[in-house]
């Protein structure tokens, strides 16, 4: 779907022009999380009623161009509030301070921005995030893991992608959980957030750690991919996984006990959150710094 398409199945009624609009810039609509995203923020504005809402996705998560151009064509609209969780930490600080530079209200969240990057484009270091703690979300589950198969036993990362801060920070909680119970770490390599890169990636990586007892993946998307790798080596429940973001298709695969963890970061709520703190700066108050959203280990016995 092109991004011209995805601005003319959204953009707003002319009935609606009296109200605020919001530009809403999500990741990949290829990733269920942010599906349930988008359905959240769509439903939040449907029962507040007060705004336009006009979101965007990507088609990947390395299609960092349309986030670019969605930021643009937004500025080209002169909305009032674009809300935008970054693909690339550094690439995305220089439509976002075009979008300040024009007078709209941004608010960053789920994937922080990179300081030294919102530094050098002329943007504060402490701009307002409103996301969770990565990297305490995947400690949690890493350990979770780890109790799980015990200490020493072999992992195996499945990062995000590189440029984005989150996937930074997941691995390096990870590597708390490596280090705490002195698991020996295989490798670690990225899949870009994607499920049939993570499967073909860990389809390789059995051949060359068969005795692998555990995997962290950086989402549940890659979970999807590893898991099915896995059930084609006919080693289900021989090897752990763990995954982040508590999407329906990984609950099935907990209920299963195909899966043993996740880490629930509230995505139908989040973009509405983000929404409702921007609102706060349109109406006057001057927001910095990390508004920090809620976190949740989510087991079989949670399902």
């Amino acid at each position: 779907m092109s991004l011209a398409f995805l601005f003319t199945a959204v953009i707003a009624p002319a009935s609606a022009a009296d109200k605020p609009v919001v530009g809403l810039v999500m990741k990949s609509l290829a990733n269920e999380f942010f599906k349930t995203m988008e359905e959240g923020a769509r439903k939040y504005a449907k029962e507040d009623g007060t705004f336009t809402l006009i979101p965007v996705g990507m088609n990947s998560e390395t299609d960092i161009d349309t986030q670019v151009s969605a930021m643009e064509n937004f500025i080209a609209q002169k909305v009032d509030m674009i809300v935008v969780a970054p693909a690339d930490s550094v690439g995305m600080t220089i439509p976002v301070k075009k979008a300040v530079d024009a007078g709209i209200t941004v608010v960053n969240f789920d994937v922080t921005l990179n300081k030294d990057a919102l530094a050098k484009v002329g943007l504060p270091r402490d701009f307002l995030f409103v996301g969770p703690d990565n990297a305490e979300g995947a400690e949690m589950v890493g350990d979770y893991l780890a109790k799980t198969i015990g200490k020493g036993a072999k992992v195996i990362i499945i990062e995000g992608n590189p440029g984005a801060d989150n996937a930074k920070q997941r691995k390096a909680g990870f590597m708390r959980s490596v280090e705490k119970y002195n698991l020996n770490l295989l490798t670690s390599r990225t899949a870009h957030w994607e499920t049939e890169e993570a499967n073909t990636l860990m389809t390789n990586l059995l051949t060359m750690h068969p005795d692998v007892q555990g995997v962290m993946c950086a989402n549940d998307s890659m979970v999807l991919g590893v898991e099915k790798a896995i059930a084609a080596a006919g080693m289900t429940g021989k090897i752990q996984i763990v995954g982040f973001d508590n999407i329906g298709a990984v609950q099935e695969l907990i209920k299963q006990g195909k899966c043993l963890a996740t880490i629930d970061q509230f995505g139908p709520e989040m973009a509405a959150n983000a929404i409702k703190i921007g609102f706060r700066i349109l109406h006057g108050e001057k927001l910095t710094g990390w508004q920090k959203t809620p976190i949740k280990l989510v087991t079989k016995a949670d399902l």
